[in-house]
């Protein structure tokens, strides 16, 4: 299945979503940067407010680009532990420490530093343009957890089929639109697939965003 860009295949997703529509005991998330359009569809449909969870990519010191592992702005980690072990590990913890720093930076551009509220006693959606190896959403499902959410759906038009069952088996709830077994990159499935700025998450998230008074 390949869909014209993020937001048509957030306007299917949402149809997938209708049964959480409007519900006070529901809150909707996004992944930046990617994520963030095709949640803002999703907001529409469904008449919730969309935030995001920050989440970033701890690379391979020999390859930023090969994920060994993400992490939360809450402050969680999850590893490729094979991977994790195969590398220098200070050379690591440089690579952490830089990414927290820029997933600060991005809570400070996207929320103006706010922390995230409370989870407890909510549904909690997690919306992303596509999964791959699953690492970042990982990281942002334990973000949820970290903030008590009573319910985590992870939500997404297309993932990698594996990677998704492995969601499943950590109790989370998965909706996607396709599963293929065979899954290289995100961008595949997309026949446009713009890369987004800082600016463009900050314009999207304008009309959604929640209160934190």
């Amino acid at each position: 299945m390949v869909f014209r860009d993020r937001a048509e295949a957030g306007k299917k997703l949402a149809g997938k979503l209708s049964e959480f529509s409007g519900r006070s005991d529901v809150l909707l998330y996004a992944l930046p940067r990617g994520g963030v359009a095709v949640g803002v569809e999703v907001a529409k449909a469904l008449a919730l407010p969309l935030d995001v969870i920050v989440t970033r990519k701890i690379g391979a010191p020999s390859n930023e680009e090969y994920a060994i592992g993400a992490l939360a702005e809450t402050g969680e980690i999850v590893w490729n532990e094979g991977e994790k072990a195969a590398n220098d590990p200070k050379r690591v913890e440089r690579i952490v420490a830089t990414e927290r720093a820029e997933a600060a930076r991005r809570v400070e551009a996207y929320r103006s530093g706010r922390a995230l509220p409370s989870f407890h006693g909510k549904t909690v959606i997690i919306v992303d343009d596509g999964i791959a190896t699953g690492l970042t959403m990982n990281a942002a499902v334990e973000a949820a957890r970290h903030q008590g959410a009573t319910r985590i759906i992870v939500s997404v038009p297309h993932g990698a089929k594996e990677s998704l069952e492995e969601l499943r088996r950590t109790g989370v709830e998965v909706i996607a639109l396709s599963e293929p077994a065979s899954y290289g990159a995100v961008g595949q499935f997309y026949s446009e697939f713009q890369q987004l700025e800082d600016s463009d998450v900050t314009r999207l998230l304008q009309p959604f965003a929640y209160s934190y008074e």
